[in-house]
């Protein structure tokens, strides 16, 4: 599967965006979904993940609340609602995806990544 995120760009604290991920390849369905965040100098982070049927979710505890995962079958996407941003959210923003029923919290369990989408929050 190939995937390709988009959706960043420079926003003020308070703010919202919406990242999205689009999927091409093999059945879409067949994959759970992450999203990750890198900041420089730091290691990728789940952000949050979703199952491939979207019934089970996780979320990072910094972004609870605050930030949805979502996904449409249909569309080959998936999406990361992000509201109340902080400085502190800026970060490289990348997608992942296994094929797999559950979700997985750690970058060396997805198989697959797209190419990153930058997120910048000014104060």
């Amino acid at each position: 599967v190939q995937l390709h995120a988009s959706g960043g760009g420079l926003v003020q604290a308070g703010g919202s965006l919406r990242l999205s991920c689009a999927a091409s390849g093999r059945a879409f369905s067949s994959y759970s979904m992450g999203w990750f965040c890198q900041a420089p100098g730091r290691e990728r982070e789940i952000v949050a993940a979703i199952t491939r049927s979207g019934s089970g979710l996780y979320y990072a505890d910094s972004v609870k609340g605050r930030f949805t995962i979502s996904r449409d079958n249909a569309k080959n996407t998936v999406y990361l609602q992000m509201n109340s941003l902080k400085p502190g959210d800026t970060a490289v923003y990348y997608c992942a995806a296994r094929e797999s029923a559950i979700v997985y919290r750690w970058a060396k369990d997805y198989d697959y990544w797209g190419q990153g989408t930058l997120v910048t929050v000014s104060s």
